[in-house]
């Protein structure tokens, strides 16, 4: 039955009802009666199809959106990696050009030592907190202040020996304690041309 028939239910029981038949009168009257039971079942068959459908269609969107997340927090995952990756080979870099610099030609405990300094300080209060203001700490590294230190580092020039040295400082390689300083003719812990204290 479709609303058109209801429509037309309507008018006819209308018009005969005008007519005064009340023999078609009540037969249009009872065919009026089927047509609004079955529009009045239609919205519920609509609704239980609609809901079905929207539910569809929401589990399809929940699943894209929840994909999206995914996808997104992949990349966000990926791309802090990467930037701790190129934090630390930063760092390693710093690290070996320094140790270059002031312990090239030394061994490789002697250039452990250096690093080992340099990390003593960003632990302790009276020096800044981070390997890089440590080292460009005014008047605390001859290189520093002489540019050799930029050179090296604009160039990679230091050694594969200083790179270890560095990885195994910032790895917690420590061979002289609690020292802060280093110097050569000094006093306190020697290794090599160095004494550290």
């Amino acid at each position: 039955m479709t609303k058109r028939n209801i429509l037309a239910a309507l008018l006819v029981a209308g018009v005969l009802s005008v007519m005064g038949d009340s023999k078609h009168t009540s037969y249009a009257k009872e065919e009026m009666k089927v047509e609004l039971h079955a529009l009045e079942t239609l919205p519920k068959n609509l609704t239980g199809q609609i809901s079905r459908v929207c539910q569809s269609q929401y589990q399809a969107k929940r699943e894209e959106v929840l994909e999206q997340i995914r996808f997104r927090e992949e990349e966000a995952k990926k791309a802090a990696e990467e930037a701790a990756r190129q934090e630390r080979i930063s760092l390693e870099k710093l690290m070996a050009s320094i140790i270059f610099c002031e312990a090239g030609n030394q061994s490789h405990e002697g250039q452990v030592a250096v690093g080992a300094v340099i990390m003593n300080r960003v632990r302790d209060g009276a020096f800044p907190d981070t390997v890089e203001e440590v080292v460009y700490q005014s008047g605390q590294f001859g290189p520093v202040a002489t540019g050799w230190l930029d050179k090296v580092r604009s160039t990679d020039g230091y050694t594969e020996a200083a790179m270890q040295a560095a990885r195994d400082v910032l790895a917690g390689a420590n061979p002289i304690g609690n020292c802060l300083y280093f110097d050569q003719g000094g006093y306190g812990m020697q290794i090599g041309a160095h004494y550290f204290h």
